[in-house]
């Protein structure tokens, strides 16, 4: 049973920076790219970043390029997004989301439950 668990939220100051984590479970997590999504208060979920199979191509949003890096541990099955110098627009809730998988695998849509971030002065 494929399962994604995000942690890490919380509530920082702008300028502060934080860690999100994802936990998989139930699938070959090293056969699957990963991707962060987030989601404001009354706005659409949007994609922050993916990272592939290897972590050979990473894909960042605009609007969090040099502030964010996404990582990963195929090892622990765990992938990471280090947020930096936060911003209050960056405040939502974060997910983790199954991506691409490699030829010959099977097609995996699973969402995490999410976590809050909230960046207020």
């Amino acid at each position: 049973q494929v399962h994604l668990m995000e942690s890490g939220g919380g509530v920082v100051q702008p300028g502060e920076s934080l860690t999100l984590s994802c936990a998989a479970s139930g699938f070959t997590f090293s056969d699957y790219a990963m991707n962060w999504y987030r989601q404001a208060p009354g706005k659409e979920r949007e994609l922050v970043g993916f990272i592939s199979r290897t972590d050979f191509n990473i894909h960042y949003a605009d609007s969090v390029k040099g502030r964010f890096t996404l990582s990963r541990d195929n090892t622990k099955n765990m992938v990471y997004l280090q947020m930096n110098r936060l911003e209050p627009n960056d405040t939502g809730v974060y997910y983790c989301k199954t991506g691409r998988a490699r030829w010959g695998a099977p097609t995996l849509d699973f969402w995490g439950p999410g976590t809050q971030v909230t960046v207020s002065s």
